[in-house]
């Protein structure tokens, strides 16, 4: 079943507007590999697929192997990457309707080194993919600044995921401050309170339009861990059990319910090696710690916000609070660990909206701040605070809301000039403007542009 993706208009403005290689990076079971074959089988005439997991890996290992050997006093091997390329395929041609495709290109270094000769010496095109993990613990790897852009993909975005349920137009039409029909704003809200319990791993919203079931759709994200588990701990010679990362994910989702202020230079390491070692093993350091939320950022399971402190933008303070990167992690370790649903319902739609300004700011060029901030104002805080790069460059305090939870502190911003806007995201309204607040269903926030 084939899930329409953004990406994919992307890659083709890489093919059209760059000649560099292309990274494509992303969590595991994100859809990298398929929607990057689907694309090279519509838009090249020729196409070769190495993965360095395979056979094909080794196989094109033995191939340049083979087209590189040389013996003292007899002549170099003239372009021995496109001998390998021709061995390993007699198709090849280095042409620009040609697509390399090479993935999981961190198990070699010797290949990801090539890719300064990819960008530099071929016509044909290169994409490679890969885990950053097996890069940065293994030091032959090298940099390839400069002849390497890159991609990422994700999960099913909200709005991807209502074009998959034939909701696409719906959402693109629909008004944010109440312009549609009721019964409009209802079918996304019903269909957002799905998005939240299953997220978007293209296999779960598979599952789920196959047989509409949340409880398979549960088990086949299970799977989706324990791949991810069972990967990482390749990696790491002192973690030998699975049962730690389980441990962590479910321990970072604690620290999600009992945080409210942020956190403290170093504090996330040493709250979750507290917890971890609480509750589940002593042995665990904090060293071990460390590393492994490292892994979990890089691997693309968990992300970070920022805090700005008394709304000052220039007080910026990174890695203050975590988020899963995946809506269905969120909802299924929150409710693992005992949350409540009122509290779960929070934790997500605070989520949410941390994924959709995570997009503006490595995308779209819309906001400021390496990441996405929230602030504290006069011992309250604001869930999320922007400021904006568009129109007239003004600062917003954003809202999360649900049930009937009231923006104190937002509003006390806004009174005090510290913010030029406030804007309510709640799951419970068709929307509504009193200039200069703001209120939208938090479900069309993608829709929603920082130049009021």
């Amino acid at each position: 079943m084939y899930l329409k993706r953004r990406i994919y208009d992307r890659l083709v403005a890489w093919k059209d507007g760059s000649d560099l290689t292309l990274e494509v990076t992303g969590a595991r079971q994100v859809g990298k590999t398929y929607i990057i074959n689907k694309f090279a089988d519509e838009n090249f005439c020729g196409k070769i697929y190495i993965n360095m997991q395979e056979d094909s890996g080794s196989e094109f290992l033995e191939c340049l192997k083979k087209a590189r050997k040389w013996e003292p006093g007899q002549d170099r091997p003239e372009k021995p990457i496109h001998k390998a390329l021709e061995l390993f395929d007699k198709r090849f041609l280095d042409q620009r309707d040609t697509v390399v495709i090479i993935d999981e290109i961190q198990e070699s270094s010797v290949v990801y080194n090539l890719i300064r000769e990819f960008t530099r010496t071929f016509e044909c095109r290169f994409i490679v993919t890969g885990s950053y993990l097996g890069r940065i613990l293994n030091g032959d790897f090298k940099m390839s600044a400069g002849d390497l852009t890159s991609l990422r993909v994700e999960t099913l975005t909200f709005e991807e995921f209502a074009d998959a349920f034939g909701l696409g137009g719906m959402f693109h039409d629909a008004g944010l401050f109440g312009e549609s029909a009721p019964e409009d704003y209802q079918k996304l809200k019903e269909l957002y309170e799905l998005y939240c319990q299953i997220g978007g791993y293209p296999a779960v919203v598979t599952e789920y339009l196959e047989t509409h079931s949340v409880q398979k759709c549960r088990e086949k994200l299970e799977d989706v861990i324990h791949l991810f588990c069972s990967e990482s701990i390749r990696y790491f010679d002192d973690i030998l059990d699975a049962a730690v990362y389980d441990n962590l994910f479910c321990s970072v989702s604690r620290i999600l319910l009992r945080e409210k202020k942020g956190l403290d230079a170093d504090s996330f390491s040493e709250s979750l090696q507290r917890l971890v070692v609480h509750e589940y093993d002593s042995n665990i350091s904090k060293a071990v710690c460390n590393r492994a939320i490292n892994w979990l950022q890089s691997a693309g399971i968990l992300d970070f916000a920022g805090k700005v402190s008394e709304c000052k933008i220039l007080d910026f303070k990174a890695r203050s609070r975590c988020f899963f990167t995946d809506l269905g992690l969120t909802w299924y370790f929150l409710r693992k660990v005992g949350a409540d649903k009122a509290t779960t319902r929070g934790i997500m739609q605070e989520n949410f909206v941390f994924l959709e300004l995570r997009r503006r700011v490595e995308r779209l060029n819309e906001i400021a701040l390496e990441t996405p901030a929230f602030a504290t104002y006069k011992g309250g805080e604001i869930d999320f605070f922007v400021k904006s790069l568009i129109g007239g460059e003004k600062s917003y305090a954003l809202e999360v809301k649900t049930g009937k939870g009231q923006a104190l502190t937002g509003q006390k911003a806004l009174e005090d000039e510290k913010v030029d806007c406030l804007v309510l995201l709640k799951g419970n309204t068709k929307g509504g403007r009193a200039v200069p607040v703001y209120t939208i269903p938090v479900y069309l926030f993608s829709k929603f542009r920082f130049d009021l």
